[in-house]
C-alpha cells in the first residue's frame, strides 16, 4: 500500500485516455452559467515534469502524449488546459487531473481533492496552490473512497467525481461496483468516472461485469487498448466506465477508439 507513484507513468496513453474524455466533461459542465463541483479520490501529485528522473526513468510519455499530441487541435480542452499548465509552470509540466481540471474549472466552481500518500499530498497541495486559479479548493489526505462519501452530495449538486485509484490491492476491482452504486444513490445527478487499467491477465473483467450489471443511468463504457510502454510491463490498455455521461462524450469516445488503433 501507498506504493504507487504516478510520476513513473505521468502522460502515458492510459493518461491520454483518461484526460482527454475529463478535460471534455468538464468542458460541457461549464457551458452553463452554473457553479459545479469536481471530486477527485486518488488525486496524485498534481503535477509532472516529463523531463524528470521518474518519467525519465520509464519513458512511458514519449510513447504517450509526446507521440499523440497532435491528436488534439490547439482548442480542444486537453490541449488548453496542458497549455494553461506549461505557460504557467514550464514546458516539460505535465497535469495531471487535478491540474487539468483545475485550468478548466472557473472561479465560483469547487474541487475536492483527497490524497492519502503523505508525500504525494504535500506535493499536491503545493502544485494546487502554486496556480493563480481561484477556484475553491478543498484538500485533504484521507482514503479516496471515505473522503468521497463524505463529500457527497456536495455543493453545489452540479459535477463530476473521478475514481481513479492505483489498483494496488486487487480487492479494490471485487469493491468499486458497490462503492459506485453507493456514491451514486447519494448523489444521482452526479457525473461518476471511474478509470481502470487493463492488464494481461483481464482483471478488470468481473469489475466491468458487475457494474454493467447494476443498470445504472446513461453509461459510457470505454476501452482503448495499446502495446506495453515497455518490455515487461502488464498494461495493455486502458478504461473508463462513466455514469450520467454528459452529451457530446460518446462521440469523443469513438474518436479516440479510432486514434488508438492508429498505433
Amino acid at each position: 500500500m501507498l506504493s504507487y507513484q504516478h510520476g513513473f507513468h505521468a502522460g502515458n496513453l492510459a493518461d491520454v485516455q483518461k484526460h482527454a474524455l475529463l478535460a471534455v466533461m468538464i468542458e460541457y459542465l461549464t457551458r452553463k452559467d452554473k457553479p459545479l463541483s469536481y471530486i477527485e479520490t486518488h488525486s496524485g501529485r498534481g503535477l509532472y515534469d516529463l523531463q524528470g528522473s521518474q518519467a525519465q526513468k520509464t519513458g512511458e510519455a514519449e510513447s504517450g502524449i509526446l507521440k499523440v499530441a497532435k491528436w488534439f487541435k490547439p482548442d480542444h480542452p486537453y490541449s488548453r488546459a496542458r497549455k494553461t499548465v506549461s505557460d504557467a509552470q514550464g514546458k516539460s509540466i505535465y497535469p495531471g487531473s487535478p491540474a487539468l481540471a483545475q485550468a478548466l474549472l472557473r472561479d465560483d466552481d469547487n474541487m475536492h481533492l483527497a490524497e492519502l500518500h503523505p508525500a504525494e499530498f504535500d506535493l499536491l497541495r503545493t502544485s494546487m496552490r502554486s496556480s493563480k486559479s481561484y477556484v475553491g479548493l478543498h484538500m485533504l489526505k484521507q482514503d479516496g473512497m471515505e473522503f468521497a462519501q463524505s463529500v457527497c452530495p456536495p455543493t453545489p449538486r452540479r459535477g463530476l467525481c473521478l475514481i481513479d485509484p492505483p489498483y494496488e490491492m486487487k480487492s479494490d476491482y471485487n469493491t468499486l461496483p458497490s462503492f459506485i452504486e453507493k456514491l451514486h444513490r447519494k448523489w444521482n445527478v452526479g457525473i461518476i468516472a471511474l478509470w481502470y487499467p487493463i492488464l494481461e491477465g483481464g482483471a478488470h473483467k468481473p469489475m466491468t461485469d458487475m457494474l454493467l450489471d447494476l443498470k445504472l443511468p446513461d453509461v459510457l463504457h470505454h476501452e482503448v487498448r495499446f502495446a506495453p510502454a515497455r518490455e515487461g510491463h502488464g498494461m495493455i490498455g486502458s478504461g473508463m466506465f462513466i455514469v450520467n455521461t454528459p452529451w457530446g462524450l460518446a462521440d469523443e469516445s469513438r474518436r479516440l477508439t479510432t486514434l488508438f488503433k492508429t498505433l
